[in-house]
């Protein structure tokens, strides 16, 4: 694994690249999510790179990336744009397989869904982490036509999106992080958030990542847009996340035309508590794609 610094305009970007013998091998970019770093894809990225090449990188605002001040800096416009400079990077004549989890995979539905990458996106593999768009328009619709087992889940779900209000309040954020989300790793088992001894920086992420919320989710909600793609959609869901319910990804094939759907018995970070059953749902998804475009 080596790491390349990446800069843009904007940011300085930290990349971990695990390449592969085989030049030919489909390129594979994984990004992570809240309050995570690319670390959290270390054990997947091992497996997967003894078939593909596979790059993970720090966000804007984790890990050794640079760390904007202003909340706006965090808007998923900026997000796309960072990861348009990651692939035009690590392969600038190959489209490659999108990996997101949580707020790597919010950001990666906007990038199938606008223009900004088409053509350069081969598939794009979703674990915990919807369209805001499509939630808001989900909420929407279920709350103005929807069945009361409809009406059900979207209070489940706001349930369990609790902290997200939190998030939007200077001071309420801070202490919803510390309390809440920082101390886990001592309350909870290891699984359920991420080990501090293996993300050392997960006070800083958690902290700074709390301005995605802030940046987007507002607009998003009152101004959602039709977001359609045609991309290859795999989803890959933990029945028993605390974050993100099943039930956010229903109805997806109004706005997506070619979905796969998984469900793993498991909790939101399922890539550190299941590697070997998310590894392999990638790499079959990612070879049935490459052998339909051969």
């Amino acid at each position: 694994m080596k790491i390349l610094h990446l800069s843009t305009p904007d940011v300085t970007l930290a990349v971990r690249i695990w390449e592969n013998e085989n030049t030919l091998a489909p390129t594979l970019v994984m990004v992570h999510g809240f309050p995570d770093n690319s670390l959290v894809w270390q054990t997947i990225a091992e497996q997967l790179s003894t078939v593909f090449r596979v790059v993970a990188y720090d966000v804007r605002g984790a890990g050794d990336s640079s760390i904007p001040k202003a909340t706006s800096a965090y808007k998923i416009r900026y997000l796309v744009e960072d990861l348009a400079a990651v692939i035009d990077t690590v392969s600038p004549s190959q489209a490659v397989h999108l990996i997101g989890h949580d707020w790597g995979a919010i950001q990666c539905w906007e990038a199938v869904t606008t223009p900004r990458l088409t053509g350069r996106i081969a598939s794009f593999t979703s674990i915990s982490g919807p369209s805001l768009d499509h939630a808001a328009y989900w909420m929407r619709q279920g709350l103005s036509h929807g069945s009361m087992e409809d009406r059900r889940k979207i209070f489940n779900q706001l349930v369990h999106s609790w902290y997200i209000a939190a998030f939007h309040f200077p001071l309420a954020s801070q202490l919803t992080w510390r309390v809440a989300f920082n101390k886990w790793p001592k309350v909870f088992s290891p699984i359920q958030a991420l080990n501090l001894e293996d993300f050392p920086s997960q006070a800083s992420d958690g902290h700074h990542g709390v301005k995605l919320y802030r940046a987007n989710f507002i607009e998003r909600l009152f101004k959602p847009q039709q977001r359609h793609t045609d991309v290859p959609i795999q989803l890959v869901i933990p029945t028993r996340d605390k974050f993100v319910t099943p039930a956010l990804f229903d109805y997806l094939d109004q706005w997506a035309s070619n979905v796969w759907r998984r469900e793993i018995d498991a909790e939101h970070w399922v890539q550190l508590s299941h590697p070997a059953e998310v590894t392999a749902y990638i790499r079959e998804f990612v070879d049935f794609i490459e052998a339909k475009n051969d």
